[in-house]
């Protein structure tokens, strides 16, 4: 990873922390976007200085907040990785400024927005790592109504959107064939970070209590995360969902590349 980018989303904090910091000790530039600035701070003071990190601010469930991230991140002269991993669970439906429910923007958006705009930034060799989930089992999408006006939960639009970024990466994969850029998924296993944290409600109790019994650390739960960031036993390999570094096989719904492309559609009217 010497003298190679790496941008990361959703690095102030856990597995997304965790995965900027052995990138940079292998030797990676980093540069993360994160919504809290004294977390941001804390991030960037933990990194190595071994090369000239940095971080944006913002809040990735905004459309324009994705556009403008993207914008500064094109001024890179190269990006050889790019990690989606900022999301969030939330108990109770919000709509954000553009009109979409909460999870959704964050969770599947922000991956769709931010990797689209940077696709011009990636040479041949780079890699696309987005953090899914298995909690995407079980999931099914309601294409008459992605944003849940009709019937909502927090745990179903987590799952969803889960399934989303397996669907993001399919489709995502398919349109980079020939282009020596590949993009794979991942579920980096139930982890003890801060996630859940502020959901509200049942979810957040539910997960709380869920933690001290089964949850693995931010730093395993970061291994997956950096060996498809890293490691050149996955070179070339690309539209795969991996756990415990390894390919995985997700549900039935998350390969159809009828739902991928569907929802590839539908997200680039979203985006605009």
């Amino acid at each position: 990873m010497q003298n190679k980018t790496v941008v990361i989303t959703g690095a102030t904090s856990g597995i997304g922390e965790v995965a900027a910091l052995r990138l940079a000790q292998q030797g990676a530039r980093i540069v993360f976007v994160g919504r809290d600035k004294k977390r941001a701070g804390n991030t960037l003071e933990h990194l190595p200085a071994t090369a000239a990190h940095s971080f944006i601010l913002a809040d990735l469930s905004l459309l324009a907040e994705q556009k403008r991230v993207a914008t500064e991140l094109s001024a890179e002269p190269a990006i050889d990785v790019l990690i989606n991993n900022a999301g969030a669970l939330f108990n109770n439906r919000v709509e954000t400024a553009d009109g979409l429910e909460r999870t959704f923007a964050l969770n599947h958006m922000g991956y769709f927005t931010i990797t689209n705009l940077l696709l011009p930034k990636l040479k041949p060799g780079a890699r696309i790592v987005s953090v899914a989930s298995r909690a995407h089992q079980g999931a099914a999408l309601n294409f008459d109504d992605l944003q849940m006006r009709s019937s909502f939960g927090g745990w179903r639009a987590y799952a969803n959107s889960k399934l989303c970024n397996i669907l993001f990466n399919r489709a995502l994969a398919k349109r980079l064939e020939g282009t020596g850029i590949t993009a794979n998924c991942l579920h980096p296993g139930f982890v003890a970070t801060r996630f859940g944290d502020e959901s509200g409600g049942v979810v957040q109790r539910l997960v709380a209590v869920a933690k001290p019994m089964g949850a693995i650390t931010p730093e395993e739960g970061a291994r997956t995360i950096i060996h498809l960031a890293s490691s050149p036993a996955v070179e070339g390999i690309s539209g795969e969902y991996f756990f415990e570094s390894k390919i995985a096989t997700p549900s039935q719904a998350a390969r159809s590349d009828e739902s991928a492309e569907r929802l590839w559609e539908i997200s680039g009217k979203i985006a605009g």
